[in-house]
């Protein structure tokens, strides 16, 4: 995965309560078990017109189909963003698009889980610092995020902190996945697999 350090970009606002799984990707796009080809289905309800099923072409209305909100690469909501249904293609749809964080005031618990382990920042602010990034959003539409000091900076220089585990900052940091982050410990674990040999060798007998 990408390593997150320090990013700054361009900030889609979408900001409504409650946005699901299913308005990330509808399951009609859901049609490969791969990650890729999955950026086209984002937010695919919104994104084009339809007549019944059909896709008949891109919905200029929708923010996302706008510059210069077309080159985001930060997306900032209000509560409970990806709720609904626990399918791992809604962030995978997001990080393939080229969103590297989302900025949020509470997030479904399954797909915050699922952004740390692929490489999408979730970050939690307060309604109130929303509102105030919002307010600089109108005067510039990009913001910083710096993950080791864990802030959002405005082009106008305000700054908000948000909170992250330390474990969930270093997978980011680092690009690593749940692997990667075992790995870091096999000095302990080959330490207890040697010393659990001397107490059950049984349980090590070839098969």
């Amino acid at each position: 995965m990408q390593k997150f350090i320090l990013h700054t970009g361009i900030v889609l606002p979408l900001l409504s309560d409650n946005i699901d799984t299913d308005q990330i990707i509808p399951s009609r796009e859901m049609k490969k078990v791969s990650k890729l080809g999955l950026a086209e289905g984002l937010f695919s309800g919104q994104r084009y017109l339809y007549e019944g099923k059909e896709k008949k072409g891109i919905n200029p209305n929708f923010i996302l189909n706008q510059p210069p909100y077309d080159k985001s690469t930060i997306l900032i909501s209000n509560k409970n963003f990806g709720c609904g249904s626990s399918r791992e293609h809604a962030v995978w749809a997001l990080v393939e698009y080229g969103f590297r964080a989302i900025i949020a005031q509470s997030f479904g618990s399954i797909f915050r889980n699922n952004c740390i382990r692929n490489g999408l920042l979730p970050i939690v602010l307060s309604p109130e610092d929303i509102h105030s990034i919002n307010q600089s959003l109108e005067q510039d539409t990009s913001l910083s995020i710096d993950l080791e000091a864990r802030q959002v900076i405005c082009i106008n220089g305000d700054k908000f902190e948000f909170e992250l585990e330390d474990y969930s900052q270093q997978m980011l940091l680092n690009g690593w996945d749940f692997i990667d982050l075992t790995l870091q410990f096999n000095d302990k674990i080959d330490s207890f697999a040697e010393s659990d040999r001397q107490v059950r060798p049984w349980a090590y007998l070839p098969v």
